[in-house]
Protein backbone atom coordinates (compact mmCIF):
# COMPACT_ATOMS: atom_id res chain seq x y z
CA UNK A 1 0.00 0.00 0.00
CA UNK A 2 1.31 3.34 -1.44
CA UNK A 3 1.70 5.78 2.27
CA UNK A 4 -0.94 8.14 2.54
CA UNK A 5 -0.59 12.12 2.89
CA UNK A 6 -0.41 13.83 6.46
CA UNK A 7 0.71 17.05 4.99
CA UNK A 8 0.44 19.39 2.26
CA UNK A 9 1.83 22.82 1.41
CA UNK A 10 1.78 25.32 -1.02
CA UNK A 11 4.53 27.25 -2.56
CA UNK A 12 5.72 29.16 -5.16
CA UNK A 13 5.40 28.87 -8.67
CA UNK A 14 3.09 26.22 -8.60
CA UNK A 15 4.75 23.85 -6.15
CA UNK A 16 3.58 21.71 -2.93
CA UNK A 17 5.54 20.44 -0.52
CA UNK A 18 4.18 17.01 0.29
CA UNK A 19 4.92 14.73 3.70
CA UNK A 20 3.48 11.26 3.81
CA UNK A 21 2.67 8.46 6.46
CA UNK A 22 6.00 6.82 5.63
CA UNK A 23 8.16 10.06 6.28
CA UNK A 24 8.92 10.73 2.26
CA UNK A 25 8.77 14.09 1.40
CA UNK A 26 9.62 16.51 -0.76
CA UNK A 27 8.24 19.45 -3.32
CA UNK A 28 6.83 18.93 -6.20
CA UNK A 29 6.17 20.77 -9.12
CA UNK A 30 2.62 21.43 -10.70
CA UNK A 31 3.35 24.00 -12.83
CA UNK A 32 3.00 21.91 -15.86
CA UNK A 33 -0.89 22.19 -14.69
CA UNK A 34 -1.48 25.90 -14.36
CA UNK A 35 -3.37 27.48 -16.41
CA UNK A 36 -4.78 24.50 -18.21
CA UNK A 37 -8.53 23.10 -18.41
CA UNK A 38 -9.57 23.04 -14.71
CA UNK A 39 -6.58 24.14 -12.70
CA UNK A 40 -7.16 27.71 -14.30
CA UNK A 41 -8.62 28.85 -11.81
CA UNK A 42 -5.81 27.96 -8.63
CA UNK A 43 -5.47 31.74 -10.29
CA UNK A 44 -8.71 33.01 -8.64
CA UNK A 45 -9.31 34.24 -5.65
CA UNK A 46 -5.75 32.78 -4.39
CA UNK A 47 -7.12 29.18 -4.75
CA UNK A 48 -3.40 27.64 -5.47
CA UNK A 49 -2.81 28.82 -1.42
CA UNK A 50 -5.57 26.76 -0.44
CA UNK A 51 -4.40 23.24 -0.77
CA UNK A 52 -5.37 20.45 1.86
CA UNK A 53 -5.75 16.76 2.24
CA UNK A 54 -9.68 16.56 1.80
CA UNK A 55 -11.44 13.36 4.02
CA UNK A 56 -10.71 10.90 1.34
CA UNK A 57 -7.12 12.01 1.22
CA UNK A 58 -6.68 13.50 -1.69
CA UNK A 59 -4.49 16.32 -2.32
CA UNK A 60 -7.43 18.77 -3.34
CA UNK A 61 -7.89 22.79 -3.38
CA UNK A 62 -11.78 22.73 -3.69
CA UNK A 63 -14.46 20.05 -4.37
CA UNK A 64 -14.11 20.31 -8.10
CA UNK A 65 -10.07 19.71 -7.67
CA UNK A 66 -7.74 17.38 -6.45
CA UNK A 67 -4.61 15.27 -7.28
CA UNK A 68 -4.38 11.42 -6.67
CA UNK A 69 -1.84 11.19 -3.96
CA UNK A 70 -0.43 7.87 -5.27
CA UNK A 71 0.88 9.90 -7.99
CA UNK A 72 2.59 12.46 -6.35
CA UNK A 73 4.12 9.63 -3.69
CA UNK A 74 5.94 7.80 -6.85
CA UNK A 75 6.67 11.33 -8.55
CA UNK A 76 8.70 12.00 -5.40
CA UNK A 77 10.21 8.21 -5.08
CA UNK A 78 11.28 8.47 -8.94
CA UNK A 79 9.48 5.59 -9.93
CA UNK A 80 6.63 4.21 -12.01
CA UNK A 81 3.41 2.27 -11.09
CA UNK A 82 5.00 -1.11 -12.45
CA UNK A 83 8.37 -0.47 -10.63
CA UNK A 84 6.46 0.61 -7.08
CA UNK A 85 4.95 -3.10 -7.69
CA UNK A 86 7.49 -4.96 -8.17
CA UNK A 87 8.89 -3.73 -5.08
CA UNK A 88 5.85 -4.26 -3.21
CA UNK A 89 5.07 -7.09 -4.36
CA UNK A 90 1.97 -7.42 -1.38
Amino acid sequence: MIAKPIEVKALNDYSIFVEFSDGLQGTVDLQHLAHKGIFLNWDKNNLFSQVHIDSYGAIAWNDDIDICPDSIYLQLKGLTFEQWKQQNPN
